[in-house]
């Protein structure tokens, strides 16, 4: 396997004393796991960052290898990862990626909208500029791993109803993408329920 690609980081965990493996997410492979080499460290750590957008290299020589990936920077989100109510959208959205995709199947219309929905997050004044954005592509993550969302679209300016449509979606995610790996999960959604509900006492 080799493939040279943009990608979006949507998880990084510690292997041994220096070592990272990554989840990454490509246009036209997918979700893929790579062990970044130096990923703890000063340089790399930045990079490895969820919703952070990626230049990766990922190779490997067999499908039974983990692939070595090398990455470098094309577009940070670190700087919102400082504001309480950004950090939880980006974290929720890049976790549930994680979790919820299939190694190596590509989902083109998703890694659209992930990065159409973080650019959102980044640009927009305050929540009310992405949460509709974000129930999007819940619905969409939903619809592409063959689940149906029966949930009609509220309006961008009622928020309480977005509230109501953002919870039900959560019974939905819950029950088929993440019955068995939820705990986590769910506890990122969560948190971004409660930062999201502060608004105006939603």
């Amino acid at each position: 396997m080799e493939i040279s690609a943009p990608a979006i980081v949507c998880a990084a965990r510690p292997h041994g004393e220096t070592a990272v493996i990554a989840r990454l997410l490509t246009h036209d492979h997918g979700v893929v796991a790579g062990y970044v080499a130096g990923g703890r460290g000063r340089h790399l750590r930045p990079l490895l960052i969820p919703g952070t957008l990626v230049a990766a290299e990922i190779r490997a020589r067999s499908s039974s290898q983990l692939p070595f990936a090398r990455i470098e920077l094309i577009e940070s989100r670190g700087p919102w990862l400082s504001e309480p109510l950004p950090a939880a959208g980006i974290t929720w959205a890049t976790a549930l990626t994680a979790t919820a995709l299939p190694e190596h199947q590509p989902f083109p219309a998703l890694f659209d909208a992930l990065a159409a929905l973080l650019d959102a997050i980044c640009v927009a004044p305050s929540a009310r500029g992405w949460a509709m954005p974000l129930l999007s592509y819940e619905v969409l993550i939903l619809r592409e791993l063959g689940y149906g969302a029966p949930v009609p679209r509220p309006e961008r300016d009622d928020w309480p109803v977005i509230l109501t449509t953002f919870d039900r979606l959560g019974a939905y995610l819950e029950r088929y993408l993440l019955a068995d790996r939820r705990s986590g999960v769910m506890a990122a959604r969560a948190m971004l329920r409660e930062r999201l509900a502060r608004i105006e006492g939603g």
